[in-house]
C-alpha cells in the first residue's frame, strides 16, 4: 500500500498538527508574564528581552543543520526528539529558581521548537501528493495562529487562577507523553503497515548529494535569500514583539489589566487566522505570488510605522486595527514555502524551508534584545516614551521583508500550476 494513497496518512496529519498547536503555543505564551518575571527575579528589561532571544537564537541556529539532517535521514525522530526537549524545557522553567535557568529552558524551547516545523513540512510531503500538500499549507498556517491564540487569554486566564508556573508544568508533561504518541504513529505503526518502505529509502540515499554541495548552493540562490528576508521582516518582527513586549506594551502604554493587554494580543492573532487562507485564495485568482506578497509586506510595512506615528499616547482603537494588519501580514507568511515549494526540488525542500524559516527567527532573536535594550533608556515613568521609539525596529525589519519580496523571481510559464495547488 502507498503512503500518499493511505487513510493511515490522516492520522499522521492529525497528530504531527496536534503536537505543532501545542508547541507553537509555547513559543509566545512567556510573553504574558515577562513584567511579573522582572519583578519575581529582579531582572531588567534587556534581561528578559534576552531570555526570548536565546529561545529565537536556538530556534534560528539549528534550522539549517535540522534540513539538512531530516532531509538525509528522516523527519520522524527529530520531530519526536523536538516535541521532548519542548516538554523538558517547559518543566524546567517551572522549577527555574533564577533568570540563568529561565534563559536556559527557553534555550532548550527554542532547540526542541527548531525540529518541529521543517520537520513537519517534510513528513507531510511524504505522506500527501504534491497537489495535496500545497493545499495543506492553509491548514497548517491556521493551526499556528490558534496555537499562538492559546497563549493569550485562554493562557492568562489559566495563570491567573493558577499562577505562571503551573501551566507551564503541565503542557510540559503534555508534550512529553505525546513524543510517545508520535514515536507510535510516526514510526510503529508504519514499519508494520508499510513493510517496502525502509528498501525505498535505502535506495534514495544512495544517490544523495553532499551536504555542503546542496548547503553551498542554497546560499547562492537569489530566490533562497528572497524568501529568507520575507520571513525576516514578516515572522520574526511579530514573533519577537509578541513574545516579549506585546502585552506589558498593552499594560504600560494602554493602562491594560494582563488579561485586557492578551487581548489585544489576540486581535493580531484574527488577523493572521484570516491572513493565510484569504490571500492564497486571492493569489490563486490573480495569477501571482509575488504581486500578492509585495502587497502584504507594503501593508504590514505601513501598520508598523503606525504604531511608531501614533506616538506615545495613541488611540486604543488605532492600535487594534494596526495590531490586527500586523498579524494579518504574519498570516500572509505561508505564501513564503509556496514559493520554496514552486522553486526547489522535493529533495531540497527541508533545508530551504529550514533557511527561509531561519530568516523570520532570527529577526525575532534581535528585536527583543534591541527593544528592551531601549526601553533601559527611559525611567519607568517614561516607559510609554521608550515603547515608542522602540517600535522604530520593527519598521526597519518590515523594510527589510519588503526589499525580499521585491527579489522574489516568478516564471510566468510555471505560475499557473503552482497557483492551482493553492486552491
Amino acid at each position: 500500500m502507498n503512503k500518499q494513497e493511505s487513510s493511515y496518512r490522516w492520522v499522521v496529519f492529525s497528530t504531527v498538527l496536534l503536537a505543532y498547536f501545542i508547541i507553537i503555543s509555547q513559543r509566545t505564551a512567556p510573553g504574558l508574564i515577562t513584567d511579573q518575571l522582572m519583578k519575581d527575579f529582579h531582572v531588567s528589561a534587556a534581561v528578559i528581552g534576552l531570555m526570548s532571544s536565546f529561545q529565537f537564537f536556538a530556534y534560528a541556529g539549528f534550522q539549517i543543520p535540522v534540513g539538512l539532517l531530516s532531509d538525509r535521514y528522516g523527519p520522524n525522530r527529530f520531530l519526536i526528539l523536538g516535541t521532548i526537549l519542548t516538554g523538558i524545557g517547559c518543566i524546567i522553567y517551572y522549577f527555574s529558581p533564577n533568570e540563568y535557568v529561565l534563559i536556559l529552558s527557553r534555550f532548550l524551547v527554542g532547540i526542541g521548537d527548531s525540529m518541529i516545523f521543517v520537520n513537519l513540512v517534510i513528513i507531510l510531503s511524504q505522506w500527501f501528493k504534491a497537489n495535496e500538500f500545497v493545499k495543506l499549507l492553509g491548514m497548517i498556517s491556521l493551526v499556528s495562529s490558534l496555537g499562538s491564540l492559546m497563549a493569550t487569554v485562554p493562557f492568562s486566564v489559566w495563570i491567573s487562577f493558577a499562577g505562571w508556573r503551573t501551566p507551564f508544568l503541565t503542557i510540559g508533561i503534555i508534550l512529553v507523553l505525546l513524543s510517545y504518541l508520535l514515536y507510535t504513529v510516526l514510526v510503529l505503526k508504519p514499519k508494520k503497515i508499510f513493510k517496502n518502505d525502509s528498501d525505498m529509502k535505502k535506495k534514495r540515499n544512495k544517490n544523495r548529494e553532499s551536504v555542503w554541495k546542496i548547503l553551498r548552493r542554497t546560499i547562492s540562490e537569489r530566490q533562497a535569500w528572497a524568501t529568507f528576508l520575507c520571513h525576516f521582516g514578516l515572522v520574526g518582527a511579530y514573533v519577537g514583539f509578541i513574545g516579549s513586549w506585546g502585552v506589558p506594551y498593552g499594560i504600560h502604554v494602554l493602562d491594560l489589566s494582563r488579561s485586557e493587554a492578551s487581548q489585544l494580543m489576540m486581535y493580531g492573532l484574527f488577523g493572521a487566522i484570516l491572513g493565510g487562507p484569504l490571500m492564497s485564495w486571492i493569489t490563486s485568482r490573480l495569477g501571482t505570488i509575488k504581486k500578492v506578497y509585495t502587497f502584504v509586506h507594503i501593508i504590514t510595512f505601513l501598520s508598523w510605522g503606525g504604531l511608531f506615528l501614533t506616538g506615545v499616547n495613541p488611540s486604543f482603537i488605532l492600535v487594534v486595527v494596526l495590531f490586527f494588519l500586523v498579524g494579518f501580514g504574519n498570516g500572509a507568511s505561508a505564501l513564503t514555502f509556496a514559493v520554496v515549494r514552486k522553486s526547489f526540488p522535493i529533495e531540497e525542500v527541508g533545508v530551504v524551508t529550514g533557511f527561509s524559516n531561519m530568516g523570520g527567527f532570527i529577526s525575532a532573536v534581535l528585536l527583543p534584545i534591541v527593544f528592551g535594550k531601549v526601553l533601559d533608556l527611559f525611567p519607568k515613568d517614561s516607559i510609554n516614551i521608550g515603547y515608542h521609539y522602540g517600535f522604530i525596529i520593527p519598521v526597519l525589519f518590515s523594510f527589510i521583508g519588503a526589499i525580499g519580496a521585491i527579489m522574489i523571481k516568478e516564471e510566468k510559464t510555471e505560475e499557473k500550476n503552482v497557483l492551482n495547488d493553492l486552491q
